[in-house]
C-alpha cells in the first residue's frame, strides 16, 4: 500500500514540431508544487535525453526520467554514457527508464533484430550496471559482446571502463513492461516499473509478476487526470483524449498478431472490444476504432470527474503498489489542481 502517492509530470515527445507550451515553465512549476519527477519520451523523432538536459539547467531537485529510452536506439554502453553525463549535469537526479518498443519500430526504424527480447533486456541492464559500478566491462552474452570478437572484427578491441566516474553507482533503472514475463523480469532486475496501463481495482493482473520485487521498488503509472463538471457527459468528454490514445495504441501500435498493448487490454477482460478496435483501425476506420473504446476501460486507467469523484477513486490508487502517478498537463493551473488533489 502507498498512502503517500507522488506525482510525476509526463512531457511526452516532440512529434511534428516542438511543443507550443513552455516545458521549462511547466517543469519549474511542477518542482515548486512538490512533483517528484518529470519525464520525456522518444518514438521515432525527438530523442529522450536532450530535453532532460535542457530541463536540468532550469531546475534544482525534481528527478529527471527517461520514459522511455528505447534500447534498440543505443548500445548499453552508449546509454550508460548518456545517463552518467546527465546525472553529473543534474546533480544526481536521473532515473534511467528503458524499454524495448515493438518489432515494427526496432526492425523498421533502428534496423535491429527483435527476437529474444527478455534475454536481450537482461543482458542490456547487466552491461549498464557494470558501467555504473565502473568495472572494466566485458560481456560474453549473445547480444552485446564486449569486446567484439565477431568474424569481421579486427581483433583489436580492448575491454574498457568509463573514464567519467559515475556520480552514482546505484543510479535507478526502471523498465517499461507490459507482458507478464517482461513485468516479472522487471521486478527481478530493475529498481522500478513503468506500466502503460494500470487498473488499481484489478491488482490480480500483475500481482504474481511483481510479488518478488525488492524493497523500495517503485511503480510509476501513467494516468489521465482531468477535473470536470459533475455531469456524466462532462466525464465522457474528458475521457476522449485517453480513448484516442487507446484507439491508436491498441489498433495500430503493433502488427495484428504482435500488439502488446492489445494483449494487455485482453488480459484486463476486454478481449471482444480489443479485437474490434484493432480490426477497425487496421481497416482504416480510425475514428470508428476510437469510438469502439469502452468508456469503462478508459475510466479505469484514468482519474477524471469532479474533485469529489477523483478523491474517491484515489483511494484505490493509495491502496495499490503504485508509488507515483504520472500525469500530463499543459497549464500551470492544471498542475496546481492536481497537486491539491493528490499531494
Amino acid at each position: 500500500m502507498t498512502a503517500d502517492l507522488k506525482l510525476g509530470l509526463q512531457l511526452g515527445y516532440w512529434a511534428s514540431k516542438p511543443p507550443e507550451h513552455d516545458w521549462v515553465a511547466l517543469t519549474r512549476e511542477a518542482e515548486n508544487l512538490g512533483y517528484d519527477s518529470v519525464w520525456t519520451a522518444e518514438s521515432w523523432g525527438s530523442d529522450v535525453f536532450s530535453p532532460l538536459a535542457y530541463l536540468a539547467a532550469s531546475t534544482s531537485h525534481i528527478r529527471l526520467g527517461t520514459g522511455i529510452a528505447q534500447m534498440a536506439a543505443r548500445t548499453p554502453t552508449a546509454t550508460a554514457m548518456h545517463a552518467i553525463t546527465l546525472d553529473h549535469l543534474s546533480g544526481g537526479r536521473v532515473i534511467l527508464g528503458l524499454g524495448l518498443s515493438g518489432p515494427q519500430v526496432v526492425e523498421g526504424w533502428y534496423g535491429r533484430p527483435y527476437p529474444k527480447p527478455l534475454a536481450r533486456t537482461r543482458e542490456y541492464v547487466e552491461v549498464i550496471r557494470k558501467v555504473l559500478r565502473r568495472e572494466t566491462v566485458t560481456n560474453d552474452g549473445e547480444f552485446y559482446p564486449l569486446p567484439y570478437r565477431g568474424l569481421d572484427a579486427l581483433g583489436l578491441g580492448k575491454a574498457l571502463r568509463t573514464n567519467l566516474r559515475p556520480l552514482r553507482k546505484d543510479l535507478p533503472i526502471f523498465l517499461g513492461a507490459e507482458g507478464p514475463k517482461n513485468v516479472a523480469l522487471t521486478a527481478e532486475i530493475a529498481d522500478g516499473w513503468l506500466p502503460l496501463y494500470y487498473v488499481p481495482e484489478r491488482p490480480e493482473v500483475y500481482a504474481d509478476q511483481i510479488a518478488g520485487a525488492k524493497d523500495g521498488f517503485e511503480i510509476t503509472a501513467m494516468v489521465h487526470l482531468a477535473v470536470t463538471g459533475a455531469k456524466q457527459e462532462d466525464i465522457e468528454q474528458a475521457l476522449w483524449p485517453i480513448k484516442g490514445a487507446l484507439g491508436f495504441y491498441i489498433g495500430g501500435m503493433g502488427a495484428k498478431g504482435a500488439n502488446f498493448h492489445k494483449n494487455l487490454m485482453v488480459r484486463m477482460g476486454y478481449e471482444k472490444e480489443a479485437d474490434q478496435i484493432q480490426e477497425l483501425f487496421l481497416a482504416g476506420k480510425r475514428e470508428e476504432a476510437v469510438m469502439a473504446v469502452p468508456s469503462r476501460f478508459a475510466d479505469e486507467i484514468s482519474l477524471v470527474g469532479p474533485p469529489e469523484r477523483i478523491k474517491e477513486r484515489l483511494a484505490a490508487w493509495r491502496e495499490s503498489p503504485v508509488t507515483t502517478l504520472l500525469v500530463t498537463a499543459k497549464e500551470a493551473g492544471t498542475l496546481r489542481t492536481l497537486a491539491e488533489l493528490v499531494l
